[in-house]
């Protein structure tokens, strides 16, 4: 019986350690407390007026569900500031009369990352990708939404990967 009491207790002692290193997102912000996300400008050719304000709460908000950050408009642990660089839309397929069949909304994000309490991890970096939507369509609305969901989401998640999950 007390062979089985210390299986069970090394069996139970092994579970809890490794279950308090795992991360559900595979991110680590190691000691880090506060992050700090700057306003993203839009200084790409074509400029969408919301595109800015929407892409810097979408950055926000994914840091904010996937860790235990709490944002500061300043002096945060970890900083990104950066700018819209791209916002481009080009037909990617026709149909037999020349006429766009789908068209692609690309969005490219230079990103600076600064981490103050491991300056190995900083970089600079440009992130980028796109939606494609049916070219009989109008880029506003809901069709906008969806492809601002999309891109924002990878964009997003690609920034996270290589800032706090290393990827």
């Amino acid at each position: 019986m007390k062979k089985y009491l210390y299986i069970f207790t090394l069996f139970t002692l092994i579970i809890t350690e490794s279950c308090g290193v795992y991360s559900f997102t595979g991110g680590s912000t190691g000691d880090a407390e506060t992050i700090q996300i700057d306003f993203f400008p839009n200084n790409a050719r074509l400029v969408e007026p919301s595109l800015s304000q929407s892409f810097t709460l979408a950055l926000q908000d994914l840091f904010l569900r996937q860790t235990n950050l709490k944002l500061t408009d300043s002096g945060g642990d970890l900083h990104f500031e950066g700018e819209i660089t791209q916002y481009r839309i080009i037909p990617i397929a026709a149909t037999a009369d020349q006429t766009a069949a789908q068209n692609r909304l690309t969005i490219a994000v230079r990103v600076r990352f600064f981490n103050r309490l491991v300056e190995d991890d900083n970089f600079e970096q440009t992130f980028s990708y796109y939606s494609d939507y049916d070219g009989n369509l109008q880029l506003t609305g809901s069709v906008l939404e969806e492809a601002y969901d999309e891109i924002f989401e990878r964009l997003t998640q690609d920034i996270f990967n290589a800032s706090v999950a290393k990827w």
